[in-house]
């Protein structure tokens, strides 16, 4: 039994596949179909599995789509669309579409909050509320995190779950989430591509309501160097600083969903 299956089998959920000009994607869809909906965007080398604890919350007061991003660790289409086309945009406008979305709160996590800000800043119209999560693309990435990588994945298992605890602020993961993540590291090529940061004029075009969770102990990204940035750019934007959060934010849905609401 998946991960997936196990923890939402007592969760009414659809599975969906949409088709867009790049493909095929899969979602994982919970909630009522009038309730307002919540489109949910993952991290690289992952898939809308990682969403599953949050989606138990935010069903109940939203239609949850959680979206496997193409080129990632899912089922969506397996061709990586590069971050310096429109070629994002056009696949979440595709989906959007296909799900009869007008609009919608977007939340994203590391590489699906620069989607996700990338989204907001070329269809504002698109978006109700826009969170993200250890956002990349408006901070700089910690250039010693590739060194810190490659050295505990040649120590196998052991050293990938060492990584992993690091990365998510030196705090153990759930045993089932390490164990699906360490699959996922084994068996995909991350994206080898640099991540582009967005200019100040694009951050200033996020004019819709912003909600910013970074975490202090982030070993990927220089979080507090995005708050600050943020802060400078969208001074409305309602930052939150999380002082024992890494770069995986994880258990936070309450606190996620009071600001939601």
């Amino acid at each position: 039994m998946t991960p997936l299956v196990s923890i939402l089998e007592e969760t009414p959920y659809e599975r969906l596949n949409i088709n867009t000009r790049h493909g095929n994607t899969f979602i994982i869809a919970a909630g009522d179909n009038s309730a307002p909906p919540l489109v949910l965007l993952h991290g690289s080398s992952l898939n809308s599995s990682i969403w599953i604890s949050d989606i138990l919350k935010y069903y109940q007061k939203y239609k949850v789509y959680a979206l496997d991003i193409p080129g990632e660790a899912g089922r969506s289409d397996e061709r990586q669309l590069p971050f310096t086309t429109s070629d994002l945009d056009d696949w979440l406008y595709d989906v959007f579409n296909g799900l009869l979305i007008s609009k919608a709160v977007v939340m994203g996590a590391s590489l699906g909050a620069l989607l996700a800000a990338k989204f907001a800043i070329r269809y504002p119209e698109k978006i109700e509320k826009l969170f993200l999560l250890c956002p990349a693309g408006l901070g700089t990435q910690n250039k010693n995190f590739i060194f810190t990588a490659m050295f505990h994945m040649l120590l196998g298992e052991k050293g990938i779950r060492k990584l992993f605890k690091k990365i998510n602020g030196n705090v153990d993961m759930p045993e089932i989430m390490l164990k699906y993540q360490t699959l996922i590291t084994k068996n995909i090529n991350s994206r080898r591509e640099p991540i582009p940061i967005f200019s100040d004029n694009e951050i200033r075009r996020l004019t819709m309501p912003v909600f910013l969770f970074v975490g202090a102990k982030d070993i990927i990204l220089h979080s507090m160097e995005t708050a600050d940035r943020m802060k400078k750019l969208v001074p409305y934007a309602r930052i939150n600083i999380l002082l024992e959060g890494g770069h995986s934010i994880i258990n936070f849905a309450d606190t996620i969903l009071e600001q939601i609401n």
